[in-house]
Formats: C-alpha cells, sequence, structure tokens
C-alpha cells in the first residue's frame, strides 16, 4: 500500500476546526517561488503548480521506469501547500492578491536527494515539455506553529485568521511572521481539490509559526 502522508502525519495535515499548537519537523518540498494573483488564468502560480505536479508525479512513477531511485517506496502525492506573504505586511491581506510573494509547493519523502531531484525534474521537463527550471529542492524547518482548519472559501479566511490569532494570544505567544525569512510565512496546505469541490467545502490548513510573546 502507497504510503500516505495525510494519513500517517494526521497532526499536520488533518488539523482539528479550533486552533491549536504543533511542532513541525524539518520537511523537504519540490518548491516554485513567485509573485501575483494566484489566480491569474494562466498566471505564474497557475504555471507553477503544474510543474510541481509534473515532477512529484515522475518521482513516484518512477517505479515504472528504468531509474531506479535508492530507498524508493511507493507514496501517495502529497497536497499542494501555499507559502504566502506580502513586501512589508506581517500577514496578508486578501484584498490586494497583486502583490501577493509566494513559494508553491509539494511535499517529498525523504529518500529524494538532490541528485534524483535534478533527475526528476529534468525528466519531467522532457517527458511534459514544460520549463521546470525554476523548480527547487527546499527544506523548511517551520518549529513551533498555531494551525487551524478552514473550511470554505478562500476569500473567507480572513475571519478564520481572526480566530488563530486571538488563539495564539491566549497562550502568551505571538505570529513570528516575516516577509523575508525562509518558513515564516502565512502556510496553507490545500486538502480540496477546487476544480471538484464546491467553493463552501474546501477544506484548508492554515498556518502560522509563532514564538514567545518578546517583552
Amino acid at each position: 500500500m502507497a504510503f500516505d502522508f495525510k494519513k500517517e502525519y494526521k497532526e499536520f495535515y488533518l488539523p482539528k476546526r479550533t486552533p491549536e499548537l504543533v511542532r513541525v519537523p524539518p520537511m523537504t518540498f519540490v518548491a516554485v517561488r513567485g509573485e501575483g494573483d494566484p489566480n491569474a488564468e494562466g498566471g505564474a502560480y497557475q504555471e507553477a503548480v503544474g510543474v510541481l505536479y509534473a515532477i512529484a508525479y515522475t518521482i513516484k512513477m518512477s517505479k515504472k521506469s528504468d531509474h531506479r531511485i535508492d530507498g524508493y517506496y511507493d507514496f501517495v502525492v502529497p497536497p499542494l501547500e501555499g507559502f504566502w506573504w506580502q513586501p512589508g505586511e506581517k500577514g496578508v491581506d486578501y484584498a490586494n492578491k497583486a502583490a501577493f510573494r509566494w513559494v508553491a509547493a509539494i511535499r517529498l519523502p525523504d529518500f529524494v536527494t538532490a541528485e534524483e531531484f535534478t533527475w526528476a525534474r529534468d525528466e519531467a521537463a522532457r517527458k511534459k515539455g514544460i520549463d521546470a527550471s525554476d523548480a527547487e529542492l527546499l527544506t523548511i524547518d517551520e518549529g513551533l506553529c498555531a494551525q487551524i482548519l478552514h473550511l470554505g472559501p478562500y476569500d473567507d479566511e480572513p475571519a478564520t485568521v481572526a480566530l488563530l490569532d486571538a488563539f495564539v494570544a491566549e497562550q502568551g505567544l505571538e505570529n513570528d511572521l516575516s516577509d523575508t525569512a525562509e518558513g515564516h510565512h502565512h502556510h496553507e496546505i490545500y486538502l480540496s481539490d477546487p476544480r471538484r469541490t464546491a467553493p463552501e467545502k474546501l477544506k484548508t490548513v492554515i498556518r502560522h509559526p509563532v514564538r514567545p510573546v518578546e517583552g
């Protein structure tokens, strides 16, 4: 049976609809960086997502190719994730999507080395006829975080973020968000496919790195 990150690590992928704290270990992703409105038809974000899936599935399906990856085990491709920020903002302004900076990412198994990643990136580009040169192998260490499950349209997220922020303050903590530091961004994990799911049923993990309030 294929290894499923969502089932094996429920604490990271299936949080409650009430806020909670979680310590997130370092995770390795295939990632593409970009900027601009993620909803722009045919825009950079949509192109990036296509590249991510092409590479992730190339690694998964290597079992049916002549290429053998040391330590390989079959796995369910994890959900798409996004790290979001805007210059000069602590958090995100949903009304100004054009100002978004982002890292779109899909988690990869630990057996994916830099060498194997390069092979998968080049193979995906060759087979799919795409430019995958911006894709990178990225490890992110978020550490202590607050997270919550958001149910509903993406544009309704501010209300859920407000619940998360209130919880963080009650714990004597504060958001450790930055528009420059890697892994210190507004983080979303997309558990639903928006092409096949009604907006009111979309499930999204929202996660913020946190730290003790500075005195």
